[in-house]
């Protein structure tokens, strides 16, 4: 063959490979886009359709204009009202706020900006992500580091922790497993992990269970009339679509173009949201929450506010049952939310209990965004993804770590801050209805609320009960733990075994006891005795073999990591419930914990069925299968403590529930409280006296020097150490 031909044949055999290659491209690209998404939904047994809203209407151009002018004159007539000074007398102030709301400045100035951009653009009908996208496509991003970036918009919202609330990069966590691995740690198999919830009843791994939910409840004020309610995980979160952005899980798929149109960008971004219009509603599809895109809500767009992230995040931190909860007070149009009396933090973000929401900081001044990725800070106890870890949120940015400069005790207090976090002496005490025990397996028939909740069987926001201090170096363990040590790095100080595993309190071992015998009379089989102990000492549940499994496991596992780093003394809200959980797959630390379904519930009080409900749904199914073992379950276990995998014996067999039983967990989880900052911090002789709030002893300090701290005398002519 001479070389002409050989070079011919040569290329004939690249364009045919080159071909081929392109056909199988085609062929995975088709395959990935249009077969994939509908196999997964298959597997996973959800589905997705197009959403729509009936708060999303056409106006005319004349009901427009009649709604930019009530607009423009309710934001024009806020700024005056601000300016003008509240000393005049009432027809004088009202004369100069109405000749300032109208000059031109004014005008130009305070009139909300989109008013002007959606009369340009003929925008007469907000319909969700489509209408921002016609001018935001993309954003420019400014970074912590100074670097600036242009970043495409749906994209980056679609991959923050607020849309798919979970993440499986290396970096997102400050997270340790009982194994001694930090989570997702560079050189591990990274896996999608986000919250582990107790307060909820349905872990953060299936909130698919109670993404959505109609309860029918029976107030005592209707009369036996039922009051549809609504009810689940997607109430605070900005995926519109019926259920979480189940594709992120996996190692490969995107969520579908009709999921990304139910996002609500107005709840984060609208000066006027309406939270009544978020419940639940039902169509031929299945439950979705419904949410305000009205034009009212679009025209009012801006920066986020603090009103904006309090709209879900008053929820976790002062909870519903507080009182400046403005979100609680708007519970729906139709099918309202329930109401939850406990709160999971009780340490609430508002001028009544802040002294920074007092001042008028909003949210976005510590936790400064980075186009739609928002830091939670460098330090996390739970096991909640942060988009931006590497970003610090901390007192120390704004009051630096010399705080106290006009009081004459001022180098004594600025010294505390080597051994002291600023929330220790500025948080003085949480919401009453801060829960810390909770009971999900014998719930309690709430009248008022015509549902049965499950038993708070002890609430409080005070020292040393409904929270309590610890060492703290920023990382947590798996289940909620913080991490930390003594300086001095000695073995003394063990919380795992101590401050988070028993309650010696006599009054609150005392209260836990009488709502244990409260319970009995509704549920004979308790032994009171029985429930007392394990409530109160969790570790009682235990085996001797386990005991000293879970000794072993700290000294090997966890010592290295708490003493890593600086450890602070830091306020931490205490919280533990009693769940059913999966006891084939438990280690020293705790077991599976299997989720409710809201629905029966809340309906009948019959936890046990509830359970049975909620495994059958077919994501929890999927999860005690091979490829769920092989792809997550296993990791997640070593996480969890236990060594020899994840078993896929599923729980339900012939309508019993196999294996399954119910526990307290082994441990308190640990949650930190950063906010409810008062401006007084505490007086010295709060800790520094033999009846003081912290434990010198239980956190590691020697019997000597234990004393000389709780001595004042003795302190303030001393170094802190």
């Amino acid at each position: 063959m001479n070389a002409v031909a050989h070079a011919l044949l040569h290329s004939r055999l690249i364009r045919r490979l080159a071909i081929a290659v392109a056909i199988l491209l085609f062929v995975l690209l088709a395959f990935y886009k249009f077969v994939y998404p509908v196999v997964f939904d298959a597997y996973i047994g959800k589905s997705n359709a197009p959403l729509t809203y009936e708060s999303s209407q056409p106006l005319t151009p004349a009901q427009f204009d009649a709604l930019a002018e009530e607009l423009s004159q309710e934001a024009r007539r806020t700024a005056a009202e601000a300016i003008v000074s509240e000393t005049d007398n009432a027809f004088a102030r009202l004369v100069k706020v109405e000749m300032l709301m109208n000059t031109p400045s004014f005008i130009r100035e305070h009139e909300p900006t989109h008013l002007k951009y959606f009369r340009e653009a003929g925008i007469l009908q907000y319909e969700g992500p489509k209408t921002c996208l016609q001018c935001h496509a993309t954003i420019q991003v400014q970074h912590h580091d100074g670097r600036l970036s242009r970043v495409d918009t749906l994209d980056d919202l679609v991959n923050s922790v607020h849309f798919k609330l979970q993440s499986d990069t290396g970096s997102g966590f400050s997270t340790v497993g009982y194994d001694g691995r930090l989570v997702n740690a560079e050189g591990s198999r990274p896996i999608p992990v986000g919250k582990i919830n107790r307060a909820c009843g349905i872990p953060g791994s299936f909130s698919w269970t109670g993404w959505a939910a109609l309860i029918e409840s029976r107030p005592e004020a209707a009369h036996g009339e039922i009051e549809l309610r609504s009810e689940g995980c997607g109430q605070c979160h900005i995926g519109g679509n019926y259920q979480p952005a189940s594709e992120k899980m996996m190692p490969i798929g995107d969520v579908p173009d009709v999921a990304k149109e139910g996002i609500d960008c107005l709840i984060c971004h609208s000066g006027e949201y309406d939270m009544n219009q978020r419940y639940v509603i039902q169509d031929r599809v299945g439950l979705r929450w419904n949410q305000d895109r009205s034009l009212r809500a679009a025209l009012t767009v801006g920066r986020v506010t603090t009103r904006n992230c309090l709209n879900c995040h008053q929820h976790n931190m002062g909870g519903d049952a507080y009182l400046h909860n403005e979100a609680a007070q708007a519970l729906g149009d139709r099918h309202r939310r329930l109401l939850h009396s406990g709160a999971k933090r009780g340490n609430p973000f508002s001028p009544e209990d802040d002294v920074h929401a007092a001042a008028g900081l909003q949210c976005t001044d510590c936790h400064v965004p980075e186009g739609h990725k928002i830091p939670r800070g460098r330090m996390g106890v739970d096991l909640v993804a942060n988009d931006l870890p590497d970003v610090e949120v901390s007192c120390v940015m704004c009051h630096t770590m010399a705080p106290h400069n006009r009081s004459e005790h001022r180098a004594l207090l600025n010294g505390h801050l080597d051994r002291l976090a600023c929330e220790t002496c500025h948080i003085t005490e949480l919401q009453d209805q801060n829960v810390v025990l909770r009971d999900w397996v014998h719930p309690t028939w709430d009248a008022e609320e015509g549902i049965f909740t499950p038993t708070d069987v002890y609430r409080s926001g005070e020292v040393n009960k409904g929270f309590t201090f610890m060492w703290f170096n920023g990382n947590g363990t798996f289940l909620a733990n913080a991490l930390g040590n003594h300086p001095d790095g000695s073995d003394e100080y063990d919380p795992l075994m101590q401050q988070l595993a028993k309650i010696d309190d006599p009054e609150v071992i005392a209260a836990v006891r009488d709502k244990a015998i409260e319970l009995q009379a509704t549920y004979p089989d308790i032994d009171v005795d029985a429930y007392v102990r394990a409530a109160t000492d969790p570790l009682s549940q235990l085996t001797p073999e386990q005991l000293a499994q879970r000794r072993a496991m700290i000294d090997e596992n966890l010592r290295e990591h708490m003493n890593e780093g600086t450890s602070k003394i830091y306020p931490f809200k205490l919280f533990n419930a009693m769940m059913y959980e999966d006891l084939g797959n438990q280690g020293p630390f705790g077991a599976m914990i299997l989720p409710f379904d809201y629905k029966s519930y809340y309906e009948t009080g019959d936890a046990a069925a509830s359970v049975k409900q909620a495994i059958q749904d077919p994501i929890v199914q999927r999860m005690y299968q091979t490829p769920f073992k092989l792809y997550m379950m296993d990791e997640f276990m070593a996480y969890f403590g236990v060594a020899d995998g994840w078993q896929t014996n599923y729980p339900l067999v012939e309508g019993e529930l196999r294996g399954v039983e119910p526990r307290w967990m082994r441990q308190m989880g640990s949650l930190m409280v950063n906010h409810g900052i008062q401006p007084q911090g505490r007086d010295c002789i709060e800790c520094h006296a033999p009846n003081g709030i912290l434990d010198y002893r239980a956190l590691g300090y020697s019997e000597e020097r234990a004393a000389e701290l709780e001595d004042l005398d003795i302190v303030t002519n001393l170094q802190p150490n």
